[in-house]
């Protein structure tokens, strides 16, 4: 199950890779001195950041078979989800959201709708293999 969960992580931070992406390539950091965007940069970072921590753990993990190290990913992942559904609660009014002539379009109204649904059920998986292999169900 590890192996799965390891599987799982990869496919979910290749989708949270387009997401950071394309909110920077839209301007998402320059829209931070002026309110535009609503995803603040120390949460899009933090959750980036807190995700590749998690990763690289998960792989040691992986390679050692050291349960610290699972109970450690489970808490890296609580933190990351909740950095998650911060942004995903502040996305919502903006992909709802009519544009208003005259003005900037927020970076994350340019995120791909299929990408952030993908994004975030496969971050479930992630959070439910990881914590079902830290438990010790089904073997690793």
């Amino acid at each position: 199950m590890d192996i799965a969960a390891l599987i799982v992580w990869v496919i979910t931070a290749l989708g949270g890779f387009v997401l950071l992406g394309t909110w920077i390539q839209r301007g998402g950091l320059r829209q931070q001195r002026f309110g535009t965007s609503r995803l603040p940069a120390p949460i899009v970072f933090g959750h980036f950041l807190l995700a590749a921590a998690g990763l690289v753990v998960w792989i040691v993990y992986v390679v050692t078979n050291a349960d610290a190290l699972a109970w450690i990913a489970v808490v890296l992942l609580v933190l990351i989800a909740l950095l998650g559904f911060a942004m995903f609660a502040r996305w919502i009014p903006v992909q709802r959201g009519a544009a208003i002539a005259g003005s900037e379009v927020p970076a994350e109204k340019h995120l791909p709708v299929p990408v952030v649904a993908a994004h975030g059920l496969v971050a479930v998986a992630t959070v439910v293999l990881v914590l079902l292999t830290a438990l010790g169900v089904g073997g690793s």
